[in-house]
Order: structure tokens, then C-alpha cells, then sequence
């Protein structure tokens, strides 16, 4: 978690992409630090075409994604959190919001930011959402990769021959 060998990204101009975000409910405090973070690079980046969408939890972030992607927008970005308990619901949970989100991104070949924290404990999560006193933004993060991987599809697209 130290963020060792991240690329250093200046923000570009996005303001002709529609962006989806999709966040999960569950612990609160968390969200709110990884919605900022995504509302922060949104508006770094000069996005205007905006969504923001709440979901129960992360299980349910790939169906909605997979929605918002078939509406056309560029980018969807899914933020949520799974705290490791005592039973194998965080295997089942974390398997199927990746597989799920990397099926949305491929199936409709729309960027998606993956914002999901995986954590061992509260204090992990703490750390990663970008909030006062966090080490890690994970919410401008997965924004602002998204952001750039649907740049990339769209200059791909209109050299396409």
C-alpha cells in the first residue's frame, strides 16, 4: 500500500467524455472518501458529463456497470469496499465484482475503473479512500484511469479504418 512505482499523471482534458460512476453503500465513511476522490478527478480532468449511481454493495457494481456502459458512456468507474470477516463472503464478493467488472469492460469495450478496496481491516480501507490523514486517494485513482483508458479506446476508435 505504499504506492511504490505508481506513473505520474498529469490531468488531461476529458470534457467530450460521459462518465458513470457507481458506488456501493456499505461503510459510509469509506464511500465518502473514494466518491470525493472520483468527484476530484472528474473535475480535474473537465468532465461535465457526469453520473453518479449508489448501489446496495459491491456485489451488485457490475450489473449496474454493465448498464451504464450499455447507455454509451466512456468510462464507468466502481467504487466500493469488502473488509475481510470471518467467513469466505469476502472471496465470493471480491471474485465477483472483479470478474464481473472485467466482463462488463470487455464485453463492452468501455473503460472502467476499478475503486473496489479489498481490505484486511477498517484501518486498511481508512488508508486507501482519501480521506484527511489517508495515504492513498483510490477513488481519484481509478477515476483518473479510467478517465485516460477511454481517451485511449476513443483515438483508437477514430483512426480505426
Amino acid at each position: 500500500m505504499t504506492g511504490h512505482g505508481a506513473p505520474v499523471q498529469q490531468p488531461i482534458d476529458c470534457s467530450d467524455l460521459r462518465v458513470a460512476v457507481v458506488a456501493a453503500s456499505w461503510h459510509e465513511q469509506v464511500m465518502g472518501g473514494l466518491l470525493g476522490g472520483a468527484e476530484r478527478a472528474l473535475d480535474d480532468y473537465h468532465v461535465a458529463d457526469r453520473r453518479i449511481v449508489r448501489v446496495p454493495g459491491a456485489f451488485e457494481l457490475p450489473v449496474v456497470a454493465s448498464a451504464l456502459a450499455a447507455q454509451g458512456y466512456d468510462a464507468v468507474v466502481a467504487l466500493g469496499v469488502v473488509i475481510r470477516g470471518g467467513t469466505p463472503h469476502f472471496e465470493y464478493v471480491c471474485n465477483a465484482a472483479t470478474d464481473g467488472l472485467s466482463r462488463v469492460a470487455l464485453d463492452h469495450t468501455t473503460a472502467i475503473g476499478f475503486g473496489v478496496l479489498t481490505c484486511e481491516g477498517d484501518q486498511q480501507a481508512l488508508d486507501r479512500a482519501g480521506l484527511d490523514g489517508s495515504k492513498e486517494d483510490k477513488g481519484y485513482e481509478a477515476t483518473a484511469a479510467a478517465l485516460l483508458t477511454a481517451r485511449t479506446l476513443k483515438e483508437i476508435r477514430s483512426t480505426a479504418p
